[in-house]
């Protein structure tokens, strides 16, 4: 089912909407675009996560103290936070083509002045403007399900997904290993001549589209809000992403403060290391992909939760320190990051199926509950390590999963009762 829009492009009531052109499907994708856009994603992706690992060379190399350094890598995730509710909705409001590639400019026009910053100031200046423009996977995604059919939407999704997945393992790496040979402006630089040239390249490669909405920014920015408000499968799969994602960000505060700590004294590159182990999640995410294509978002939906409550149990015996520790952390966070992201594929599928011209804002909306979720996740990790140690922390992701399930069991007792969501009334277009 998916939202019929009015001619003036705004979501109307459920019906069997058609594709922006008014055609009975979307143009497609060929495979080689389905992969551009996936290095793409992890190209933007990374853009937020390299900075970690050059903070203590920007530290020694602007001759700044260490928290100062920090604020490099905070700029850059508040913008990237900024980033997604203002210029993601614009998706539904500007061709895809021209957002993407002005987006990717602007991004390697930021790492172009945080690689010459002169100084800590103009590159935290830097590192904000980086952070709000390299937000291209969260406008590629829902582009993508609009131009693909539905039977193909998961299998986008998951190889989409594998990109950015693999753009947040390997940036640390490259940041550091670059940073360590060439200082630390060399990743910067690297970074904006690889998103320039994706930008060129996709500026010829993508095709011409017009946009599927003509709603003013400030509508837009308030129909993303509306449309939590409207859409129940939208607040569920919120709700189960803002779940799962907040037990992910628990584990990974609540292990760095374990392996570092008395049972395993290891540095903080071990963390780093850990993480890795996660790089099988790119190979997994594709086949979940399928998964949904075949047997549809809320099977897998399941699955993915009750695979989170395996490995918050998997993760307990993490705490008993020594190779058995480590292999339960290794198999457990493996088990629990391949669940996470696969339910993400599961979740975009069933919001994209909602709008065919709102899909931008429908994952704005969508992602904005994620990272709600992945905030408290940490924050609660720290009180609860501090109050139980690691078995807190297991037992908050476990109690975060549940939450996820016992919503996820009520919807599946009302479909059997053959529920339906009531009909909304058409929308009127907002006065211009």
């Amino acid at each position: 089912m998916s939202v019929r829009l009015s001619k003036s492009g705004d979501p109307g009531r459920v019906g069997t909407g058609q594709g922006p052109a008014g055609a009975a499907g979307p143009p497609g994708l060929s495979r080689g675009m389905v992969l551009l856009l996936a290095v793409t994603c992890g190209v933007a992706v990374g853009n937020v996560y390299f900075p970690q690992a050059v903070s203590p060379l920007v530290a020694d190399g602007l001759h700044v103290s260490a928290d100062t350094a920090a604020l490099v890598v905070t700029a850059t995730q508040f913008g990237y936070a900024g980033g997604i509710f203002l210029l993601v909705p614009l998706g539904d409001r500007v061709p895809y083509r021209t957002l993407i590639v002005t987006l990717l400019a602007l991004t390697g026009l930021g790492l172009l002045g945080a690689g010459v910053a002169p100084g800590i100031s103009p590159l935290v200046g830097a590192s904000v403007l980086v952070g709000v423009t390299t937000v291209v996977a969260q406008v590629i995604a829902p582009t993508a399900a609009g131009l693909v059919p539905a039977e193909r939407r998961g299998a986008v999704a998951g190889t989409l997904l594998s990109g950015s997945i693999g753009g947040m393992l390997l940036s640390r790496v490259f940041g550091g290993t670059v940073g360590e040979w060439l200082g630390w402006r060399a990743p910067y630089l690297m970074t904006s001549a690889v998103a320039l040239l994706i930008a060129c390249v996709l500026a010829r490669a993508l095709p011409r589209s017009t946009a599927p909405s003509r709603q003013r920014y400030p509508a837009l920015l308030v129909e993303t809000l509306r449309l939590l408000r409207t859409e129940p499968d939208l607040r569920r799969s919120g709700f189960y992403q803002a779940m799962i994602f907040g037990g992910f960000s628990a584990l990974w505060t609540g292990v760095a403060l374990l392996l570092t700590g008395p049972e395993y004294g290891l540095g903080a590159s071990a963390v780093g290391v850990l993480a890795l182990v996660n790089a099988a999640t790119m190979i997994c995410t594709p086949v979940a992909g399928r998964q949904v294509d075949r047997r549809g978002p809320d099977a897998v939906s399941f699955v993915c939760i009750v695979a989170v409550l395996v490995a918050a149990g998997v993760l307990f015996a993490g705490g008993l320190g020594g190779a058995v520790g480590l292999a339960a952390l290794a198999v457990g966070s493996l088990l629990l990051d391949v669940a996470m992201q696969s339910g993400t594929v599961a979740n975009q599928v069933r919001i994209f199926g909602l709008s065919d011209r709102a899909r931008a804002r429908l994952n704005t909306a969508y992602m904005t509950c994620a990272y709600l979720g992945g905030s408290v996740g940490s924050w609660l990790s720290v009180d609860a390590y501090g109050a139980f140690g690691w078995t807190g922390v297991c037992g908050l992701v476990s109690l975060l999963a549940a939450l996820a399930l016992a919503r996820h069991l009520a919807h599946l007792r009302g479909a059997g009762r053959g529920a339906v969501t009531p009909r909304r009334r058409p929308v009127p277009p907002p006065r211009r």
